[in-house]
């Protein structure tokens, strides 16, 4: 799982894209007014465990939240990498859940998905379940906790070790810029400083690890008194109280553990380091000072100096290094707290070629211009103002609320010390932010990390080093095989009461589907929507059919340009002003092209909603077309074009389409366009799209949240009135036509340490008849998660991917059946052999056990379907797209619980067979092309990026 730093939840709660206030008091008053807080009950066991309690009965769905306060600081210098392993290791089996432990348990019961993260300072594990199943959720981490270690082998350690090395190949080795933090870290901190090795760890170091290792870590770190369970969601305070006794009482307390100091990063003078990039095409800089912990005092001004300084138009490291140097399209920063440091981070990803010493000139100009002008309260303000907004995002559901408690807990041992964060971000002053810049960041030492294009290092800062980066090479045979398959033989742990059998459900929870209230405006524009007074938020779409099916196939990146610049001003305000009106709503609006339809995206508060709407319209119907802007939009399209060319992921979604849609069908392009059509696009050709395809006649709209259908429906007259209604001609939905036979293509990306896999096929349309029930078949096949045949057979069985799925997509027109995955290099081959065998096999072995569990999990998965604002988003945007009656899921689970064994072997021969798809490799040729012919669908065919 990708690492999360501490108190993630508050960072996207304080410090993340901040609004504008009108009035310098009312952020502050507004926020404080509105009580944000999450209401806990909190209790300690005898034995150390602290257990917390939410109750939220919005839906019927529990959260249950397992968080070991230990994360790679609690790593010993040569074993790195050990607390991300215990994520793997302990969703794999226990005594008592057997073999597939939880990951089997959540596919009968319905769960979200076992999940964890592992960051620094702590270890989670975490989903949302049906409220029946909470006393199976407790029975199981339980089990995990106090009768887990006994069950790991050898052979588990050396699959898992090789799932986790794979995990490291597909977020770092193989990604763009992916070493840039392991180079910083190495030079912020000591050598025997916890943060001086990643998360993840070293390749050597996992390898290395014995299983004695393995079992003393767990035996230290994961004992009660180091552990926080959270529980919240709609379920019996009492009666989990007791189950919580039943279960975990007889787990006995660990040694004590000492906290470890708070130590920050030192640096004696600025360090330089440059990295010459496989996968980078554009330069980048980034600069790391050392700063404060997580919750130190000045923390929440470092805060607010990183999103004055970066986010907005009016911010002055926008203004100097994208509008007047035009070096880049964007500033990111930072700052990043963990339990032990912090870090204020400041990173430039400029337009190609560039000198990265440019870069840093118009750095210190931006600050020079922050040390003249400083930061005005109106600005301040600006940053406080979406506090609320942010807040109740957080918060919309009850996955979210129990990481916020748990994390406060092991931080503070107060899980509700978030009132004290919002209430320190809230008093923060102009003062503040300059004095923790003078403090932190002026004339102050720093990490300087240049990484390149391979053979560009002349772009580097002038004065680096050669960063020292260890690169895996790619060599045939270098793993041995791995059985993790055998049972594991050990003497099992003792307990007072008799563990071996999985409890029973509770009561099956009534589902409701939400009601959809429907409309029509003036202008013909359909309105859908759902009351939802969970959090006093609404949250709104407005799709416009067409997207990039309405390009010109010579200028294809039309929809996408006319999108970025929707938001850039309007006839009435500057960019500036539209960008500040929106954030004094604490309100977020974002225009998108997609591959079908152009979609505005709003989130606001409920009290607010009709002077968003009012934006949104001006927006919509009176657009600015300003030539600066679209200048540096375009600038910014074709340097994201061209880090494409480096990305194997992006490389393998662009090319797949190309593969499987007809080369007259825009769907086989990319929405991005390439450079030559970006290039010939002018102003002109935005303004004639946008009046050709802009129209209510072609458009849909979603509403989710606090406000009835009266109110949402009063505000929107003058939408209905205003924007007139005009025939739009909508390209018609396309059928697949009839499969080729597989054939075998291969990107070369030279040196890759993965190889990306796409195997699949145009298949079906989402109306199609056989569209649903084949998606229900895939269950166990690929779309299952852990439960799925691909991840048993690749990750768990074999230990060759970090992931692997696979999926029906579709809509009016056909879509592709894929999977996708990427996988170790050096077995390339084996990996697409074993799916090919997966898939030949599927249909003749799928049982009646299979059959059961894919029921189990569809119907069951309906009581948590609806519990956030997205989800609801999407049930209304299949309303309306298709036409679908509101209550269309029943339908479906009606469709689930009538499937039978014949029916799924039908539509897997079919569907599933793997003699007509294509069988896209990106991944280093000169290892692993001349093998591929091998998998039997002739020789393969080298095709362009």
């Amino acid at each position: 799982m990708k690492t999360l730093p501490p108190a993630v939840l508050l960072a996207a709660c304080l410090a993340s894209t901040f609004p504008t206030a009108a009035h310098a008091a009312r952020p502050a008053e507004a926020a404080a007014k509105a009580g944000l807080k999450v209401e806990y009950q909190k209790f300690t066991l005898p034995n150390g465990l602290d257990v917390i309690f939410h109750i939220d009965r919005s839906d019927p769905v529990v959260a249950v939240n397992l968080t070991a306060h230990v994360g790679s600081a609690r790593e010993k210098v040569g074993r790195t990498g050990f607390a991300h392993l215990f994520e793997h290791l302990l969703f794999l089996e226990s005594e008592n859940l057997g073999k597939g432990g939880l990951d089997k348990m959540t596919a009968r019961i319905g769960g979200s998905g076992a999940n964890g993260s592992t960051s620094q300072d702590r270890t989670n594990y975490l989903q949302t379940v049906p409220k029946d199943a909470l006393e199976k959720m407790i029975w199981a981490e339980a089990d995990k906790l106090g009768w887990f270690i006994n069950t790991v082998t050898e052979p588990v350690l050396a699959k898992e070790k090789q799932v986790v090395k794979n995990e490291k190949r597909q977020g770092v080795d193989n990604a763009p810029y992916g070493h840039t933090r392991y180079v910083i870290n190495k030079a912020l901190y000591a050598a025997d400083h916890p943060y001086n090795w990643q998360v993840i760890g070293s390749l050597e170091d996992l390898q290395n690890a014995t299983l004695d290792d393995v079992k003393e870590f767990f035996r230290l770190w994961y004992v009660p008194n180091n552990v926080t369970l959270v529980i919240a969601g709609d379920f019996d305070p009492a009666q989990a109280r007791k189950w919580v006794e039943k279960y975990f009482s007889e787990i006995k307390r660990g040694q004590a553990i000492a906290p470890l100091a708070k130590r920050p990063g030192k640096l004696v003078q600025t360090v330089k380091l440059a990295h010459e990039d496989n996968f980078a095409k554009l330069p980048e800089l980034t600069m790391t000072w050392p700063t404060v912990e997580d919750l130190h005092p000045d923390s929440y001004a470092l805060e607010v100096l990183a999103e004055y300084l970066s986010e907005t138009k009016r911010a002055p490291f926008y203004q100097v290094l994208v509008e007047d140097a035009k070096l880049a399209p964007s500033v990111q920063m930072g700052n990043q707290t963990a339990e032990l440091a912090g870090q204020f981070m400041l990173r430039v990803r400029a337009f190609e070629g560039k000198p990265l010493d440019d870069v840093a000139g118009a750095v210190d100009k931006a600050f020079a211009k922050f040390e003249r002008e400083g930061i005005s309260e109106r600005d301040l303000n600006r940053i406080k103002a979406g506090l609320e907004t942010r807040f109740y995002n957080a918060v919309s559901s009850v996955l979210g609320k129990s990481a916020l408690l748990a994390e406060y807990n092991y931080l503070t041992g107060n899980p509700g010390r978030i009132e004290e964060g919002v209430r320190k971000t809230l008093a923060v002053t102009p003062a503040d932010v300059r004095r923790v810049y003078d403090t932190y960041i002026k004339g102050k030492p720093f990490v300087a990390t240049s990484f390149v294009p391979r053979g560009k290092l002349a772009l580097a800062l002038s004065g680096s080093s050669k960063a020292d980066v260890v690169e895996e090479k790619v060599v045939q045979g270098a793993e041995n095989a791995v059985d993790p398959s055998r049972n594991a033989a050990y003497t099992r742990t003792p307990s007072k009461i008799d563990r071996s059998k999985e409890p029973p459900y509770g009561a099956t929870p009534a589902v409701k589907v939400p009601a959809v209230w429907d409309a029509k405006l003036a202008n013909g524009l359909r309105v859908v929507g759902i009351e939802n007074r969970e959090v006093p938020l609404v949250q709104f779409d407005i799709a416009i059919d067409g997207g990039l099916l309405l390009d010109n196939p010579d200028k294809v990146g039309v929809a996408n340009l006319v999108a970025r610049m929707l938001t850039q001003g309007t006839a009435k305000k500057t960019p500036e002003e539209l960008e500040e009106a929106i954030q004094q709503l604490g309100a977020a609006i974002n225009v998108s092209a997609r591959t079908e339809d152009v979609r505005i995206g709003v989130t606001t508060l409920a009290r607010n909603f009709d002077a968003t709407l009012d934006l949104v319209e001006e927006i919509l119907l009176q657009p600015r077309w300003d030539e600066k802007e679209f200048a540096l939009i375009k600038q910014s399209v074709l340097s994201q074009i061209r880090q494409q060319d480096a990305d194997p992921n992006a490389l393998a979604a662009i090319n797949f389409n190309k593969l499987i849609y007809a080369s007259s069908d825009l769907r086989s392009r990319n929405i991005l366009g390439t450079a030559a059509t970006v290039n010939a696009i002018t102003i002109e050709d935005l303004k004639a799209w946008y009046r050709a395809n802009m129209s209510p006649s072609s458009a849909r709209m979603h509403v989710v949240g606090a406000l009835p259908k009266a109110s949402v429906t009063r505000a929107l007259a003058d939408l209905g009135r205003d924007w007139k209604a005009k025939p739009v001609s909508l390209p018609a939905a396309t059928p697949a036509s009839i499969g080729a036979a597989g054939k075998v293509y291969f990107v070369d990306v030279p040196d890759a340490k993965q190889s990306v896999l796409r195997i699949g096929y145009r298949a079906l349309a989402a109306t199609d008849a056989d569209y649903y029930p084949a998606t229900v078949a895939n269950y166990i096949l690929g779309g299952g998660g852990f439960a799925s045949r691909l991840t048993q057979q690749l990750r768990e069985g074999k230990g060759y991917t970090y992931g692997i799925n696979s999926s029906f997509s579709g809509s009016q027109s056909a879509g592709p059946f894929t999977i996708a995955s990427g996988v170790r290099s050096n077995v390339t081959l084996e990996s697409t052999q074993l799916v090919r065998q997966v898939l030949q096999e599927y249909g003749p072995t799928f049982s009646a056990a299979d059959l059961e569990t894919t029921k189990n999990f569809l119907v069951k998965s309906n009581a948590r379907a609806f519990e956030t604002a997205t989800a609801k988003l999407g049930m209304l945007d299949n309303i309306s797209k298709y036409g679908w009656s509101a209550g269309y899921v029943k339908d479906r689970e009606a469709i689930v619980k009538a499937m039978t064994l014949p029916q799924v072997q039908a539509l897997s021969q079919k569907y599933l067979d793997p003699s007509k798809m294509v069988w896209l490799i990106v991944g280093d040729a000169k290892t692993q092309l001349p093998r591929m012919k091998e998998l039997g669908f002739g020789e393969p065919v080298v095709i362009g990026k």
